[in-house]
């Protein structure tokens, strides 16, 4: 049957399922559009908060937070709305994207039938993860983007002032601010595969997501127990916040590039495992 697929007029197997019609479809779902509106609500609140409770930043302390910085600028509300979240908040719609693109289909009994369309499985496992990946990229530049507009607008913009001491020009802001970003979405990399490998494994698109939050969060746990002592940077979550080496005078990679290197070497593992399971799973919804 494969054989005379292949040899059918016209066909192409890479023109199967485009980028553009996945996209498209996932972007409609209520899913994205909730979780669009819960990331672009949130530095609007934490605006309401901080008017109600005063300028942050209790007792005074020569060791200042990111919090106690929060108001000074927009690019430090920014970098303060990028520390609340990236723990769990930013988490979710990771694993969310990643969780759910291929359960939902078996969940609806829609997979086989876009296999019998038909779309290769390895071609359709790619679509699905490349419009997941971006959707979730999509998700970790929305929140700091409406987060330094609005701080902008509430804050005024101004140098970065940094924790440590010291602030950057308000010409670096926005390169440091691109580079957590990008470091944080590279962390996350390993929710993704987690929700990934999951999602091709259940035909339930909450045991997915759940089960990488879940993991993600076990992984939280495990860091905090410090009588594992150095066994602990084999975990992503250790690595978690390096991204505060970022908000130095003079920028500090080394903790970045290890917890990125300790990401990507586990994502590549679970979205191997993806892509081997998928390919061998019968396919019976």
């Amino acid at each position: 049957m494969s054989a005379l697929i292949d040899s059918a007029p016209g066909y192409r197997a890479r023109h199967t399922l485009p980028l553009r019609v996945e996209a498209m479809r996932q972007l409609k779902r209520r899913r994205t559009v909730a979780m669009g509106a819960v990331l672009g609500i949130l530095p609007f609140v934490l605006i309401v908060a901080f008017a109600i409770g005063g300028t942050p930043g209790g007792e005074p302390d020569d060791r200042l937070s990111l919090m106690d910085t929060a108001t000074a600028s927009g690019a430090n509300f920014a970098a303060t709305c990028l520390f609340v979240s990236a723990g769990f908040l930013l988490v979710v719609p990771v694993a969310l994207f990643c969780g759910d693109t291929v359960a939902s289909e078996a969940s609806w009994s829609s997979l086989r039938y876009l296999l019998a369309a038909p779309v290769p499985r390895v071609r359709l496992l790619w679509s699905k993860l490349a419009v997941a990946l971006g959707m979730s990229a999509a998700a970790m530049v929305l929140l700091p983007l409406v987060a330094l507009m609005a701080g902008t607008a509430a804050y005024g913009w101004g140098p970065l002032e940094l924790p440590t001491g010291g602030s950057l020009a308000a010409a670096d802001t926005v390169p440091r601010l691109a580079l957590i970003v990008a470091f944080i979405f590279v962390s996350q990399l390993v929710t993704a595969g987690l929700a990934f490998w999951l999602s091709t494994k259940t035909d339930a698109p909450l045991g997915a997501v759940g089960g990488a939050v879940g993991l993600t969060i076990i992984g939280n746990v495990l860091d905090a127990v410090t009588a594992l002592g150095s066994w602990r940077e084999f975990l992503p979550a250790h690595w978690q916040f390096a991204w505060a080496d970022a908000l130095q005078p003079q920028l500090e990679w080394g903790g970045m590039v290890k917890g990125a290197a300790v990401s990507v070497t586990y994502a590549v593992v679970l979205f191997a495992l993806a892509f081997r399971g998928f390919s061998r799973k019968d396919i019976v919804s």
